[in-house]
């Protein structure tokens, strides 16, 4: 998922494509060899730059997809019809290939897993991305915080780690996915298509009486809109983290 950069006194690396998978038609998850990586903290960013022979360069942020794994670093890439970067990310660089990437970056939208609050996790389309670090950051600690991820997507086809989130359902009760289908609800869907609302919020997330920590991540519309939700049923607006994308990512 593309951001908006939060510059620091970080150094370019060199990052090596060492495997990739296809998330859905449009989406791809490429996996990078980064020596040195110092490690990052799930929820952070990165800044990616590519340069052409002729000299022109030009950068895009990306959110980390993955937990900490030594050094390689996951990024989640949609490929935008008109970008200018992503549709090489995604369906041009090969195995083999190199680019520049600079972080982690960012310090506030970040959860740790010393943290023992319950956590609600709400992402909008491609705003699942840097939540799902924060999925994976959980189970590669052993934690079992209660998580519970609110989901929403256009249709099935659009979902991004569906059989990962499933899995994990399955072998840990204390993990919970729910999805919003806001154009076409799969047939064996027990609620009809249609955005988050304050129903969806208050059956699926956690009561604010419990004082979760709260992640919400997606398009400004999107974000605001449920920010402004959870505040209205109760949840501290100090305990609401979020994170937004530009008008390309918006669903």
């Amino acid at each position: 998922m593309a951001r908006a950069a939060v510059l620091g006194g970080l150094s370019w690396r060199v990052a090596t494509l060492v495997a990739f998978r296809d998330e859905n038609a449009a989406v791809r998850t490429l996996v990078f060899s980064i020596p040195g990586w110092p490690g990052h903290e799930a929820g952070q960013h990165v800044d990616v730059r590519l340069t052409a022979p002729d000299g022109y360069s030009t950068q895009r942020s990306y959110s980390i997809a993955s937990a900490v794994d030594g050094d390689l670093v996951e990024l989640t890439i949609e490929k935008l019809p008109d970008g200018e970067v992503s549709p090489y990310l995604s369906h041009v660089l090969t195995i083999g290939d190199r680019i520049e990437i600079r972080g982690p970056i960012g310090g506030w939208f970040v959860w740790e897993p010393s943290v023992q609050s319950p956590v609600l996790l709400v992402g909008g389309g491609s705003g699942v991305v840097p939540l799902m670090s924060m999925v994976r950051t959980r189970t590669r600690a052993g934690s079992r915080v209660p998580f519970r991820l609110l989901y929403s997507v256009r249709d099935p086809d659009a979902v991004l780690y569906g059989a990962e989130l499933a899995a994990l359902q399955h072998d840990d009760p204390s993990i919970e996915v729910h999805y919003a289908f806001t154009r076409v609800a799969p047939a064996a869907a027990t609620r009809p298509s249609g955005r988050i609302d304050a129903a969806f919020l208050a059956e699926f997330g956690f009561a604010a009486v419990l004082a979760p920590a709260v992640f919400v991540c997606g398009s400004s519309g999107f974000v605001e809109t449920v920010a402004d939700l959870l505040v209205a049923l109760g949840h501290d607006a100090g305990r609401v983290k979020t994170e937004r994308f530009g008008p390309t990512g918006t669903r």
